[in-house]
């Protein structure tokens, strides 16, 4: 290695990816025959401890966060004192509509729920609507 080499700034490597169907065969296949029937509740659950370990402050690390985790693009479509409504839409939310007669949206859900109950400090549950015509998905969260 000569001097020149030493000085060179540092090559940042390329981020590795998982593919989509790779994702989807632990979440939506392995997961789902392991949990059975309780696959929903438990991702639901799930989703609020994850969303302990990542915290989101605001609604652009939500965003960010979401779209990093490959859940999709969500978005901030309505706010009240006590609620919020995010849509979750993106070809990775069309996709699951496409291959699943009932995708579950609950990971999600749980995660959302359990950022605005730590934002709030107040108990807080989330529920999804799935549209199947448009594929996406609205989650409701209310909180106090």
């Amino acid at each position: 290695m000569t001097i020149e080499n030493e000085e060179q700034e540092p090559v940042e490597a390329p981020k590795e990816s998982v593919s989509v169907f790779g994702y989807e065969l632990i979440r939506d296949v392995l997961l789902g025959d392991l949990l059975g029937s309780d696959a929903s509740e438990i991702l639901y659950w799930g989703g609020k401890t994850l969303a302990r370990r990542f915290p989101c402050t605001n609604t652009e690390e939500l965003i960010d966060f979401f779209q990093e985790a490959g859940w999709g693009t969500i978005e901030l479509v309505k706010e009240t004192r006590k609620e919020w409504i995010y849509r979750l839409s993106g070809s990775l939310v069309e996709r699951r509509f496409n291959l699943q007669t009932e995708p579950s949206f609950t990971l999600e859900s749980g995660f959302i729920a359990e950022q605005a109950a730590a934002r709030f400090e107040s108990d807080a549950e989330a529920v999804c609507q799935l549209h199947k015509k448009h594929k996406h998905v609205d989650i409701t969260v209310k909180w106090g």
